[in-house]
């Protein structure tokens, strides 16, 4: 696990630009959050706030949390009517039983103590509220084919990751049920450009945009690992071994998951 509020600081203003609410992913979220329009809910990790505007603008009510205030006041300044608020996962800054429902996009990795965290999220959250995870499993993130062209970079951001087992027994031992869960697999216009972006669509990684609002390749990673893993993947490319490379990755793990966990009363 990281300090999420230096690693983003440093990120700085490229992620927002990078990191898009995806169309797609925003609507799952909010098919699998199931909300009412006259409840109250929480992004936790909410970043620059993109998928927090994305469920605001169907009308939901929202607040925001964030541990960094260089992505909270990037967030405010995109929407001033969402509540967003200075806090990590581990301390929310709420009343118990606030709120009907939370999501938690690709955050789950940074949180220190993700035993505790659950058990904030089940202090805020009323009975039989939801919380909806995407996230990433160690075991999904084994078959991308990046591990290939990138392989320290890997190591080190599939060490971040808790695995659902850990999640399934953290939200249990808090409260909570696992009601569900549904792989992502990623998709050719995926408009977040988080890590396998490139998944069908390597020329992407040529981008340093893109890598900047990426926290594998803007802080995990070293540079002689990333030019040297370019430079294979551009040649690789022109040769026509990529196509080779990318389907000894094949697999059907999924690339990223949807876990929707419901407190129990």
């Amino acid at each position: 696990m990281s300090d999420s509020n230096t690693l983003y600081n440093n990120i700085g203003l490229e992620y927002n630009s990078t990191r898009q609410a995806d169309p797609y992913i925003a609507e799952r979220l909010f098919q699998f959050l199931s909300p009412k329009t006259n409840q109250l809910y929480l992004d936790m990790g909410c970043g620059t706030g993109n998928y927090t505007i994305a469920l605001a603008n169907k009308g939901l009510n929202f607040y925001g949390v964030e541990p960094s205030k260089k992505m909270l006041n990037t967030a405010k300044s995109q929407n001033q009517e969402i509540n967003w608020l200075i806090g990590q996962a581990e301390q929310i800054p709420a009343d118990g039983n606030m709120f009907d429902g939370c999501i938690a996009t690709l955050t789950i990795h940074h949180w220190t103590d993700i035993e505790k965290a659950f058990k904030e999220l089940y202090r805020v959250l009323k009975g039989n509220g939801k919380i909806v995870f995407f996230t990433s499993t160690p075991e999904q993130m084994q078959g991308y084919w990046i591990n290939y062209y990138f392989p320290k970079t890997l190591k080190d951001a599939i060490k971040q990751m808790p695995s659902f087992e850990t999640i399934k027994n953290a939200a249990t031992n808090a409260g909570f049920v696992i009601r569900a869960t549904e792989k992502y697999f990623v998709k050719d216009n995926l408009k977040d450009c988080f890590l396998y972006v490139g998944k069908n669509r390597p020329e992407l990684y040529f981008d340093e945009t893109i890598r900047k609002g990426i926290s594998s390749f803007s802080v995990l990673s070293n540079i002689e690992e990333v030019n040297s893993g370019l430079s294979s993947l551009y040649k690789d490319i022109k040769t026509g071994e990529f196509k080779g490379i990318q389907s000894k990755f094949d697999n059907d793990s999924g690339d990223y998951l949807f876990i929707i966990a419901e407190k129990e009363k």
